[in-house]
Parts: structure tokens; C-alpha cells; sequence
């Protein structure tokens, strides 16, 4: 899979999901975009993932040390 970005991730698996959700898809095809959606999903994961470590090197004092400060998400 060609590099991509997480918001281009997120758009193809929105596409997949709807393609499947509508139900039209020949049993082969549906599978193949299952895998895709999977491995796209894994994608999406990752740069999370590493989005996430990236912030908490910003998180760093001056003197080096790592705080913590919980997200709150809003409901």
C-alpha cells in the first residue's frame, strides 16, 4: 500500500464502509475491501499511535522531564 496520509486513511475507509454497508458487493469483492478496510485501519492506528508520542516529546519541560496531562474528551 502507497503511503498515505491519516486524513487519506480515513477517507477510503469511510468509502469501503459504505460500500459494504450497502450490501451490493459480490461476496469476492466484499472480502478483498474487508482486508483493505483492515489494513487501512491498522494505518490509521499507527499514525495515531505515533502521533501520540510525538506530542508527549512536546510535553517535555526544559529540563527534560515528561508530564502527563489527561485528555478529557467533551461529551
Amino acid at each position: 500500500m502507497a503511503k498515505k496520509t491519516f486524513e487519506q486513511a480515513m477517507k477510503q475507509l469511510e468509502e469501503i464502509v459504505q460500500e459494504l454497508e450497502c450490501g451490493d458487493l459480490p461476496l469476492d469483492k466484499a472480502i478483498k475491501k474487508f482486508e483493505e478496510g483492515v489494513q487501512l485501519s491498522k494505518l490509521c492506528a499507527e499514525k495515531l499511535d505515533e502521533t501520540e508520542k510525538k506530542v508527549s516529546i512536546l510535553l517535555k519541560d526544559q529540563a527534560g522531564h515528561v508530564f502527563e496531562k489527561p485528555f478529557i474528551a467533551e461529551n
